[in-house]
């Protein structure tokens, strides 16, 4: 490949990296359950849960931290959160189901998403808190509550397309959330059906890293409360939703000079750095870049609880200058935040089982095949480049076996289908040694959207199993996902 090894290390915290230390372990596990194999860490989500109440507390706000269901689906998860004072927030009739079924209480779940008519009913039948998108889906719900005598339903409006004050800066539009300059009617709407919904808010849904944007947002749901006041109606809360990101890599320099190199691939003054020359977004068309590089943003030094945090102390411009936090404390909102990826950060791991070592072209990268198809990763489905962990399969004192060559090399990971596009990673990943067949890699903190949100049984190769583990003192004890529950004793696990 020529040059330096271009790493790209994940961010490893204390569990996640006390687990990879125990590589025999995660041997028996994917010997026994089958690769990929995926690892949940519950515990890891109460830790993630105390630092974004602890923002809340900073600030002296109330309200509620509701996981977005959608990120991951496993029960051990949502079982581990019942069991704090968080919530939940679920984007389907199977989801909302599976929440009441893990331990959630209704006053502790919200439903959003796109809605029918069963989800709907369920969530007015169980007095969850209802996000509506439009003034549609508001007539559809009164409808039911009134035809099937149903609770009088707790609401909240999500609403899209805010202006900011002085220099003209538009929040990203969105699918979700009717837009600000329709709020009159919707709001006469919810006067009409005033007996059988109770507004308890607003929320909004932004697909952006944007601070500014979300700031935006914000200070436009501000501005909406008071015209609800105005009215008579009383809400009390804020919904924020998710986006509040996750920092995957261990070192920014390493992000940035792959970055940079990738742009000169692109250009042509190096050598590619992915699979069929694939650029992230990026073309050279005739000597000249072009396009967006459609990556996430990996080394995120500012995200999850202190993203939230930074958030709450931005200006309010029209709202005389001050916090946002401030705005919100001054009129008691409540405020609620959807976290996802930013509340599972760290909570598992993706084992997947090297089949398959072979040279391609001379000097360029290895062919490396694993037991897993691209969907059962998902890291880059996101936009997520980071390197797995290599754990060999015959170790001396922690050390890879005698006459395993340690230098570094440039790999291409493809994935078990029948395929030419199932490809693990579409750039050439660097690892610090030749991997053998028997192996796995490890591809840490994949319980945000990247485990199971795109698995699929295409050419009847099974979805990863989940095992659940946590830590009893030195060791590390496990059982498989659904078995998982706070009471779990000792006994009942291995």
């Amino acid at each position: 490949m020529g040059g330096q090894p271009l790493f790209l290390e994940p961010r490893l915290e204390s569990r996640l990296r006390s687990l990879l230390n125990v590589p025999d372990l995660l041997h028996t596990l994917a010997e026994g359950l089958g690769s990929p194999l995926n690892v949940v860490v519950p515990d890891q989500l109460a830790d993630n849960l105390s630092q974004f109440r602890a923002v809340y507390g900073s600030h002296h706000l109330s309200g509620q931290v509701y996981l977005a269901h959608k990120a991951n689906r496993s029960s051990a998860l949502l079982r581990r959160l019942a069991a704090t004072d968080a919530g939940v927030d679920v984007a389907s009739l199977g989801e909302l189901q599976h929440a009441l079924g893990a331990g959630f209480t209704p006053d502790r779940i919200t439903a959003t998403g796109p809605k029918n008519a069963e989800f709907l009913w369920l969530a007015a039948r169980t007095s969850v808190t209802v996000s509506l998108d439009t003034r549609g889906e508001l007539e559809q719900l009164a409808a039911l509550v009134r035809k099937h005598v149903l609770p009088r339903t707790r609401i909240l409006l999500r609403l899209s397309g805010f202006e900011a004050s002085g220099v003209r800066v538009l929040s990203r539009r969105s699918r979700f959330g009717t837009d600000v300059g329709e709020l009159a009617p919707l709001l006469e709407a919810v006067e009409r059906h005033g007996d059988v919904v109770d507004l308890v808010g607003v929320a909004y849904h932004l697909d952006t890293t944007s601070l500014t944007e979300k700031a935006t947002a914000l200070e436009g749901c501000l501005r909406v409360l008071e015209e609800c006041r105005s009215r008579g109606l009383r809400p009390r809360a804020v919904d924020l939703g998710g986006g509040f990101g996750t920092n995957y890599l261990a070192d920014g320099g390493q992000w940035d000079r792959y970055t940079t190199e990738l742009t000169e691939a692109v250009l042509g003054t190096r050598p590619p750095l992915t699979y069929g020359g694939h650029g992230y977004g990026l073309r050279n068309e005739a000597g000249t870049l072009r396009g967006a590089l459609g990556l996430y943003p990996a080394h995120r030094p500012v995200a999850g609880a202190r993203y939230l945090d930074e958030l709450l102390a931005h200006p309010a411009a029209s709202l005389g200058g001050r916090p946002l936090a401030a705005q919100l404390l001054e009129h008691l909102y409540d405020l609620y935040t959807e976290p996802g990826r930013a509340l599972l950060d760290q909570c598992g791991l993706t084992l997947t089982k090297v089949l398959e070592v072979r040279d391609q072209e001379i000097g360029g990268p290895l062919a490396v095949r694993l037991a897993a198809k691209a969907d059962d990763v998902a890291l880059e489905e996101h936009g997520v480049l980071v390197d797995p962990v290599v754990l060999p399969r015959h170790t001396t004192n922690g050390a890879a076996g005698a006459g395993t060559r340690t230098e570094p090399v440039a790999v291409h990971l493809f994935g078990s289908l029948c395929l030419e596009s199932d490809l693990i990673t579409r750039r050439t990943v660097f690892l610090p040694r030749r991997p053998e067949p028997g192996d796995l890699l490890a591809f840490a903190n994949t319980a945000g959207y990247c485990m199971d949100f795109h698995a699929t049984r295409a050419q009847h190769q099974p979805v990863a199993r989940k095992v659940a583990a946590w830590q009893e003192g030195d060791a590390w004890r496990w059982c498989l996902d659904d078995q998982y529950w706070p009471t779990t004793p000792v006994g009942g696990a291995q």
